[in-house]
């Protein structure tokens, strides 16, 4: 699960994206049935960024984001919550060239955010009948009333924070009933932002404190009263003021004002356009495109499913176009929109605690991510060229302008993107770094009319990157209090320990058991708060079986970002399919297969010493090996997974290169040699069958996909392997009708059955 860094529209007007809709006879799920359903014109040149039908983008995200929607404010109470979302965003600038002490800094801007949560998020869902009559989704009494309380105990800390924070070990009744206040307006606030989960998973935490003696060993601990309890976790800093809000009141605030200025500046349109002019011409060329628009939006968004349904609501209509199954195609809109969260310079926020823990700058955890974030493109990649064989898919004609003249017209909205890593390279801070990146995005601004930073644009920008971090503050906040009470109980070294000795010292197992680990806590809490309690429980036990730290670090953040994809709850698959019309397992199996590699990468840089090479680290030697094997691991497992290499893969060949992927993830001679010899082994059978095949079959065309080759329940399009053609257009007497999409009457791609 991730936090979406755009505040779900929280003060903007509801936006629409150019979508096609779900299938006809597919139930679309509330809140977005009464959307418009696509019907595609099946002619010879289709422009994807310019359709006539709609969906709500607003209402897919809330129905599948990790966060809960937030409001559609109007009137006065909108305008008054911009302001203070601006005034927000002024103070995070304002400190970043005027350091203020933490201990005054962070309660107030803790204080603004959660009073801003309280009106910008619903504490209940809408009812239908409120829907039904439009009526006002402005704050009431209550959310009011609440945003004040919210503001009491952090202005109470701010007046004498000095004192404040040195009675931690004897706080006043005083100190304490405001202490208490503070922690539960924290548990109200991300109840409002991400549900039920946190709060218990904070309230579960404090019980265990509460009652540690009561707790059979080897769990057990000491018990600690109130007073203990709220002088930790509030009147130090290892808990409400630890580094998770630390972490939101600096990187993450920043992060979303710049992209805010960014995508008002018309970055987020040059980016779509320059991945459909740069690889939609070809008969691989759609789904490429959905990868590095996904790639490029990540830069903006930051968030798995916002890209999958920004991306999914303008090229679904192309991938359909040239020939993909619906649960494919909902597969890489997904899986492109996942590697958002993983990819640099704008990874999740995530990212940004890894160098608060580690007292790294940001640009280190930047390159550590670089090539793994390679990887883990070349694997869907690979996956996407495979498809386009197995399913003869098709180029499909649109109109854009050419590459060259997009990347001289509007090539400048990159400048900023690399403008942050130059500045980080240069010895500035990263908060000075994104802001100065952040004032270049504005100057550039003036390159388009259309996309001039106005003085509105700019109010806009900086009251959206605010309420754009209010999904994340609460949570961050929370995630603090349990982090809090793990080292005030010792709780996280006792799980550490127990998982080690679970493991018998296995450093392998020890891996294993952390990555399912990271899984499950991912299916119930957000990608933040998830990385933050890992890194306490699991981090440990990898540093304990001799992992460094940093890739400990790196390990538990990528599995942090995969429960995205992770059976049972995986939301970015499940958006993908309500725009596709696509059965929502099916596609979640298939986005976990095009993810697959991103699965196996971490366990190679926490099972050996070279394999940290795939983190830019021990030297040019080591980095070269262990990116060239991990290219080869990749490889063999896409064609294991895509059941594609020279030719169809069948299953013989398929089981020897996957099973000769998983000894490379050991970057040691003896298993690299092991597992080169099982995929060369691989590769010869599989010569061979084509070879066999080829002899046994002369009249049969290369191309044609055996009768194997497509996995399980997937949906085979028809090959037209007698004339070659493409699916779906046969003849010019088998094309669809006006106004219906590719392939049958109720849009299901054709099959070999039925185009026969």
């Amino acid at each position: 699960m991730t936090e979406r860094p755009d505040g779900n529209g929280a003060v903007a007007a509801r936006t629409t994206v150019p979508v096609s809709g779900p299938a006809p006879g597919h139930k679309a799920p509330d809140p977005y049935e009464q959307a418009g359903r696509a019907r595609a014109k099946d002619d010879d040149t289709v422009n994807p960024l310019e359709r006539e039908d709609t969906i709500d983008e607003e209402a897919l995200i809330a129905e599948y984001e990790a966060e809960k929607p937030a409001r559609h404010l109007s009137g006065l109470p909108g305008l008054l919550i911009k302001i203070f979302g601006a005034g927000l965003s002024l103070l995070a600038l304002y400190w970043v060239f005027n350091p203020m002490a933490t201990q005054f800094y962070l309660p107030l801007f803790l204080g603004i955010g959660l009073s801003l949560t309280f009106l910008v998020y619903r504490g209940w869902g809408r009812s239908e009948s409120s829907k039904a009559k439009k009526s006002s989704d402005n704050p009431g009494i209550a959310d009011w009333a609440l945003a004040v309380v919210a503001l009491v105990p952090f202005l109470y800390i701010i007046s004498d924070w000095d004192g404040f924070f040195r009675r931690a070990i004897t706080p006043t009744y005083l100190d304490l009933i405001m202490g208490v206040i503070a922690i539960l307006v924290t548990l109200e606030a991300s109840r409002r932002t991400v549900g039920i989960l946190v709060p218990l998973v904070v309230i579960g935490f404090f019980a265990y404190a509460f009652f540690g003696s009561f707790v059979p060993a080897p769990f057990n601990t000491s018990s600690f009263d109130w007073v203990r309890l709220v002088g930790h976790n509030v009147m130090g800093t290892q808990g409400l003021f630890g580094v998770p809000t630390d972490v939101a009141a600096t990187y993450i605030i920043l992060f979303t004002i710049y992209g805010a200025v960014l995508g008002a500046s018309g970055a987020t349109k040059f980016f779509i356009d320059l991945s459909f002019s740069a690889f939609g011409q070809s008969k691989s060329g759609p789904g490429r495109t959905v990868t590095l628009a996904g790639f490029l939006l990540g830069t903006v968004s930051g968030s798995g499913v916002a890209t999958t349904v920004t991306l999914g609501g303008i090229s679904w209509p192309l991938l359909r176009k040239a020939g993909y199954p619906k649960e494919h195609g909902g597969a890489i809109l997904a899986a492109a929109g996942i590697g958002a969260i993983m990819s640099p310079p704008t990874l999740g926020a995530a990212a940004f605690i890894i160098a608060a823990l580690l007292g790294v700058s940001y640009l280190q955890v930047l390159i550590w991510a670089t090539i793994p974030t390679v990887l883990y493109y070349f694997g869907i990649i690979l996956a996407i060229e495979m498809d386009a064989r197995r399913f003869k898919t098709k180029a499909v004609d649109f109109d854009v302008k050419p590459v060259g003249k997009l990347l001289l017209r509007f090539g400048y909205h990159f400048s900023s993107l690399a403008a942050i890593v130059v500045f980080m390279a240069m010895g500035m801070t990263p908060f000075r770094a994104v802001v100065y990146a952040t004032f270049l995005a504005f100057v550039l601004s003036f390159l388009d009319r259309a996309s001039w930073m106005t003085p509105r644009r700019i109010f806009d920008a900086l009251a959206t990157g605010a309420t754009g971090a209010l999904s994340v503050i609460p949570v961050m906040a929370a995630a603090g209090l349990i982090v809090g009470v793990m080292t005030l109980t010792g709780l996280g070294l006792k799980l550490a320990n127990i998982i080690v000795d679970f493991a018998g010292g296995s450093l392998l197992l020890t891996a294993i058991f952390s990555a399912i680990s990271v899984i499950l806590l991912g299916l119930a809490v957000p990608v933040t708060a998830s990385f933050i309690i890992s890194w306490v429980i699991i981090g440990p036990a990898l540093q304990d079986v001799g992992v460094p730290a940093f890739a400990a670090a790196m390990f538990i953040f990528y599995y942090s970002v995969l429960s995205e994809v992770s059976p049972p709850t995986a939301l970015s698959p499940f958006a993908a399919s309500a725009i596709t019309g696509g059965k929502p397992i099916q596609t979640m199996w298939l986005t976990w297969r095009y993810t697959l590699s991103a699965f196996l990468v971490p366990f190679i840089f926490v099972l050996s010493g070279p394999g940290v090479g795939l983190l830019l680290q021990g030297g040019i030697g080591t980095i070269a090996l262990a990116f060239s094997v991990s290219l080869v691991a990749v490889g063999a497992l896409a064609v294991s997974t895509g059941a594609w290499l020279f030719g169809p893969a069948r299953w013989p060949e398929r089981v020897l290169l996957g099973l000769g992927s998983l000894p490379m993830l050991v970057m040691e001679p003896m298993y690299i040699g092991i597992g080169a010899a099982i995929i060369a082994v691989g590769i010869v059978v599989h010569l061979l069958g084509l070879k066999m095949h080829r002899k046994d079959h002369p009249n049969e065309s290369a191309g044609t996909p055996a009768a194997d080759a497509t996995p399980e329940g997937a949906t085979a399009v028809g090959t037209g392997a007698a004339n070659n053609q493409a699916p779906g257009n046969r003849a010019s007497n088998d094309r669809a009708p006006d106004n219906q999409p590719l392939g049958t009457a109720d849009g299901t791609p054709r099959t070999g059955a039925e185009s026969s």
